[in-house]
């Protein structure tokens, strides 16, 4: 049964293929993936996760409450501020992989396929 589940969720029929859709839509913004590789380090608050995406702090909050309601990212409070997480190695594997590809477009010999 549990082999059945996971071959329904390569159909292209599969209902799950509008929800991937949303999600790659969430993830066509920069400022998103940088939210999300810079959180493959670990928790990070608004402040620091600002620093490292170069953007203001308000911008931040406003695409980690979109990282948060499509499920990506979790916070908690750690005294008077948020501290962000992803909520699991999937985000973190699918920008991976999108890096990977896109290294293809940009290189004969992506980095990624080491020296030849």
């Amino acid at each position: 049964m549990h082999a059945d589940a996971h071959n329904h969720q390569h159909d292209p029929g599969s209902e799950l293929v509008d929800v991937v859709a949303e999600l790659f839509g969430l993830l066509a913004d920069p400022t998103r993936v940088r939210i999300i590789l810079a959180l493959t380090q670990g928790e990070l608050s608004v402040g620091a996760l600002a620093d490292a995406v170069d953007r203001a702090p308000a911008a931040v909050s406003q695409h980690l409450a979109k990282l948060r309601l499509a499920r990506l990212v979790v916070a908690r409070q750690e005294g008077t501020r948020a501290v962000y997480r992803l909520r699991d190695e999937h985000a973190a594997r699918l920008v991976a992989e999108a890096i990977r590809e896109a290294e293809h477009a940009v290189t004969d010999v992506p980095g990624h396929h080491g020296a030849r």
